[in-house]
């Protein structure tokens, strides 16, 4: 392994966090019918990195991580070809933002995960994330998503883009 795990764990995190706090910046650029090109590109880099630094992990099955990482990187990779590829032609427009602002549910989701997991008061109240208070806080992020992304969709889609 090229780092030691302590130090992949912070890098990760630091990505991980940089990707969320400029995915929440693009998404208020999708609302605001703005492209905010280098937070774009700060947060599909940080996003990607984030997926692709949680494989080296050590691990000796396949886990749930693995399987949100993959998903992960596959709308990413569509976000990055709708953006870039297509740049934002028709339809593309609109299926960079659905694209995007799942990744970054999936970020934020892991992020969940992790603070019931590693904060002692949170894991207390859903010690194997599956009582309510986890099922509660997941299926708020999920909705919270949910309404940005088709806010975000329709007005993106439908305005005359201002870069920033």
């Amino acid at each position: 392994m090229i780092l030691g795990v302590t130090t992949l764990t912070f890098v990760h995190v630091v990505l991980s966090l940089i990707g969320i706090l400029s995915g929440l910046v693009v998404a208020y650029g999708f609302l605001a019918a703005r492209r905010l090109n280098r937070c774009t590109a700060v947060f599909l880099t940080s996003t990607i990195l984030t997926s692709v630094t949680g494989f080296f992990f050590p691990f000796h099955k396949f886990l749930p991580s693995h399987a949100v990482g993959i998903i992960s990187l596959s709308v990413l990779a569509i976000a990055v070809y709708a953006r870039y590829g297509r740049k934002l032609a028709g339809g593309w427009r609109r299926t960079y933002v659905i694209t995007a602002m799942v990744g970054l549910y999936l970020n934020v989701f892991v992020l969940v995960a992790q603070l019931f997991m590693k904060v002692p008061a949170l894991q207390a109240l859903a010690p194997t994330q599956s009582e309510p208070p986890f099922v509660a806080a997941q299926i708020t992020v999920l909705l919270f998503f949910v309404a940005l992304c088709v806010f975000a969709a329709i007005r993106f889609g439908n305005e005359q883009l201002r870069t920033a």
